[in-house]
């Protein structure tokens, strides 16, 4: 028996709803960004109590149970996992709530009656289980358990190509027919369209397509939410699946791609993709004291943080080089690209922990016109995103992605572990440029050796 009647329910599911959508209002700033992620979990938390206290729920231990070992197994991951590896934590999660809406589908269809819901069934297996697989392969590139490169194979655009054409067809026999044999042969071959759709995507194009799956799992939620007759997960998945397609699109942008040619640009090789490769070329190298000269002597600095500050965890070495640069008349700021790291927001979130001022972060629509009239850029662990190729070089991968114009500075510095490539693949020219000083090491320790050279000035 149902404690909270039908009206109070609607509110409840109102008020759950407009934490959602004030929790990703919040979440668009780093500013708001815990006060947003707070404010949905609070909105979260409400939905699950209401349905528990409005719905005739069967096997409420096994439910009590399974939230139980679900939360024992999430809290301790979500609270040791490293800021580098956050996309891959994002990516789980977001498979997890796909495959969770493809089961429920499943199990609802010996209560499905008419083709609309059949299918809505139909779209959440295809689209929860294509999220679910994707995600799985996201997860494994970034965690380098298989190939960052693009993994294709002779003919591959036409096995996809099937496999889709499959999906649709079976997709048909089940909204047609509602037997359960057609929705386990569409779960299998969706799974197999999402494997066969992620393979291909290499490099830095692996965080976009962890956001259109996203987008995905949303959409999925959504559809469930009609097949369960619950406002609520309409409400949400849509919200999830709009915000995921504007994100993805946004990303794209930032890399200077469209999301066709993310996913199937490397059947006609225009997919970045990455590369152990090392150049042998000869450049100019120097010690922690003379990069120490360079900053301590200019009058302004400009840092670009990358993944190799987030490796290194170097936040707080290079948040307090700023401090005494600045204590010393240096103007510094921090110059962001969109897809800097591994996701939005990734140099954000890390410089926040090192508590560098939102007032020093600057976007790069604004700070490039300022490199020209810049002393010196000091690159941390950054190559790709300050890579001239994507200007300069039509066949590149990275070609028409908008970047950080740090060549148009005085001098550059580079901080980085060895000549590799980024996640393109490419050799940056600007390392070879006569104005660039490359050290050598770990970011941290570097920082740590530059800063140490710059106080003993």
């Amino acid at each position: 028996m149902s404690i909270l009647s039908t009206q109070w329910t609607a509110v409840l599911y109102l008020g759950a709803a407009i934490c959602f959508i004030l929790a990703l209002k919040g979440l668009s700033s780093p500013r708001t960004a815990r006060r947003g992620n707070l404010i949905g979990a609070g909105g979260a938390l409400l939905a699950v109590t209401t349905v528990f206290l409005s719905a005739r729920l069967e096997n409420i231990p096994a439910i009590l149970i399974a939230i139980a070992v679900g939360s024992a197994i999430a809290a301790p991951i979500a609270r040791r996992v490293q800021m580098t590896q956050m996309p891959q934590l994002v990516a789980l999660f977001n498979g997890v709530g796909g495959g969770a809406a493809a089961l429920v589908a499943i199990l609802e269809i010996a209560h499905s009656e008419g083709p609309g819901i059949l299918l809505a069934v139909a779209f959440t297996l295809l689209i929860g289980s294509v999220s679910f697989a994707g995600s799985t392969v996201t997860v494994a590139k970034l965690q380098e358990l298989i190939s960052t490169r693009p993994l294709i194979f002779p003919g591959m655009r036409w096995v996809v190509s099937g496999v889709l054409l499959l999906a649709v067809v079976a997709g048909g026999l089940l909204v047609g027919t509602g037997a359960l044999i057609w929705a386990i042969l569409l779960l299998a071959v969706s799974l197999a369209l999402g494997l066969l759709l992620v393979l291909p995507v290499g490099g830095a194009d692996v965080p976009i397509v962890i956001s259109l799956l996203n987008a995905f799992t949303g959409l999925a939620v959504a559809a469930s939410g009609i097949v369960l007759d619950n406002v609520l997960l309409v409400v949400a998945g849509t919200l999830v699946g709009a915000s995921g397609t504007i994100l993805t699109r946004a990303m794209a942008s930032a890399m200077g791609r469209g999301v066709s040619g993310i996913l199937f640009g490397a059947f006609r090789g225009g997919s970045t993709a990455g590369s152990t490769t090392q150049s042998d070329r000869p450049v100019r190298s120097g010690a922690p004291d003379d990069i120490a000269v360079l900053l301590r002597y200019a009058e302004r600095v400009v840092i670009v943080p990358g993944y190799g500050l987030a490796v290194a965890q170097g936040q707080h070495a290079v948040a307090e080089l700023a401090v005494t640069l600045e204590e010393q008349g240096v103007n510094v700021v921090f110059a962001i690209h969109p897809v800097a790291g591994r996701m939005p927001g990734h140099m954000n979130v890390l410089l926040a922990e090192a508590n560098v001022p939102y007032e020093s972060l600057k976007e790069m629509a604004e700070v490039n016109p300022e490199f020209k009239n810049t002393d010196v850029v000091l690159v941390v662990g950054a190559n790709d995103v300050v890579n001239p190729a994507a200007k300069t070089s039509p066949g590149s991968p990275i070609y028409g992605m908008p970047i950080l114009e740090v060549s148009h500075a005085a001098q550059v510095v580079f901080l980085k572990r060895s000549m590799r490539p980024g996640f393109a693949g490419i050799e940056n020219e600007l390392l070879f440029d006569p104005k660039t000083t490359l050290l050598f090491g770990d970011a941290k320790e570097s920082l740590g050796k530059v800063l140490t050279a710059v106080k003993a000035l």
